[in-house]
């Protein structure tokens, strides 16, 4: 169920939006003329970039490699698709998918692992589309400028969570719950970290953990729990227990921790508070089922913290004041924005998706995927014959300088 919701349904939709709406986006768009420009008639047309590469990750390694394919090929591409060697089960069926559906000069997959990435990056394709890390953005960023490569970066980032006094907290701890650990909480856009205020900290707190036994362990045992995902494999398993065991050991408070199974990779939701700056846990993303809690009294302390990081992917804000959520929009940049939700905006087609700087450059999805995979041509026609650009040819006189001088003002 939740791979149909999180990575079949996405996929199928970007689909039927391309089919349904591919004429529209693909025709060629008719620009006015300015008023200095009269005679002239100009459009812009869409064109492919050319053959272009698409690097896909680990943690929805369907959908993640699947839409930016459907989205290269409405606008004319042809592709070379890589994706994560962490989940050969998948890349197996894509390779398998992709060659049973198209001629090999369209569509080619590449598996393997570091070095055929290296291989690919060295290539001058046309366009990178790239989802990770950031940390390999940045190599992928650097390989790009060597053949001066455009590139979509779609990263990830620590996107936090922000729950105000005036919230629904049974909405708020249910959504955040299912926003965090969902896929094991390895999600680009999941909550990375969460501000609570100090008056309803101690209850959210509490209502978060309930509404988390009852999706995904009605029974009290996660681990017996066909809806609780698993860490993808041994090396993140130890990563993510060296962030809660860094934070553990500069003074945090564990809220909720249960029994591990690292043979299995299981690992218990874990809930931490009093984390002190500085701690592994607040500096870098933790892609996993571990969420820190930052107890605030005034909404000018969380905007500060905001912006001293790097641009989120997403944002959440949990409120029920307009007022409220329009102050921290106007205040902080991110990705994304969701109010009263969470994740939800990528599912959204009409939505551009995509990061800011450390986040991601570029945008995906729908219409927003077309283009980034597409050329936008200008073209524009002059009438034969006397043109108004002719009165500014040279040689340049004082009549000249005087038409000039009165376009100047006019404009």
């Amino acid at each position: 169920m939740e791979t149909d919701v999180t990575e079949i349904f996405h996929v199928l939709n970007e689909i039927k939006v391309a089919l349904k709406s591919l004429d529209r986006w693909a025709s060629e768009t008719p620009v006015s003329a300015p008023l200095y420009l009269p005679g002239t008639r100009s459009w812009i047309v869409y064109e492919p970039r050319g053959v272009c590469l698409v690097i896909s990750p680990w943690n929805y390694p369907f959908s993640l490699a699947a839409g930016p394919l459907t989205s290269a090929i409405a606008a004319g591409n042809s592709i070379v698709l890589k994706p994560s060697e962490m989940t050969p089960a998948v890349s197996s069926l894509i390779r398998k998918m992709c060659h049973e559906i198209f001629d090999p000069g369209i569509v080619a997959v590449c598996e393997g692992g570091v070095a055929v990435s290296q291989a690919l990056l060295a290539l001058p394709f046309d366009h990178i589309f790239f989802t990770g890390s950031p940390t390999v953005g940045k190599i992928v960023m650097k390989a790009a400028a060597e053949n001066l490569t455009s590139i979509t970066l779609e990263l990830g980032g620590k996107s936090p969570a922000i729950v105000t006094e005036s919230s629904r907290l049974n909405d708020a701890a249910e959504r955040i719950a299912v926003g965090k650990f969902l896929n094991n909480g390895q999600t680009c856009i999941a909550p990375d970290y969460l501000f609570v205020h100090n008056s309803i900290a101690e209850e959210f707190i509490r209502k978060l953990i309930e509404k988390t036994k009852r999706l995904y362990a009605p029974n009290d045992d996660l681990e017996r729990s066909a809806d609780y995902g698993r860490v993808i494999n041994e090396s993140n398993y130890t990563r993510i227990e060296n962030l809660v065991a860094d934070a553990i050991d500069r003074g945090a408070k564990l809220e909720w921790k249960g029994t591990n199974n690292k043979e299995a990779r299981f690992m218990h939701p874990v809930i931490l508070t009093h984390v002190p700056p500085g701690s592994l846990v607040l500096e870098e993303e933790i892609f996993g089922p571990v969420l820190p809690v930052i107890v605030y009294h005034t909404i000018e302390e969380v905007v500060a913290t905001i912006n001293s990081k790097p641009k989120p992917l997403a944002l959440y804000i949990f409120t029920n004041s307009n007022a409220e959520y329009k102050d921290i929009l106007k205040r902080t940049s991110s990705g994304s924005v969701c109010i009263n939700e969470c994740g939800v905006q990528f599912l959204h087609h009409e939505l551009p998706f995509g990061g800011v700087n450390t986040s991601g450059i570029g945008k995906a999805h729908g219409y927003s995927g077309f283009l980034a995979f597409s050329n936008e041509k200008p073209v524009l026609k002059q009438k034969n014959g006397l043109t108004a650009v002719k009165a500014f040819y040279p040689p340049f006189t004082p009549a000249t300088q005087k038409v000039m001088d009165w376009f100047l003002k006019l404009f």
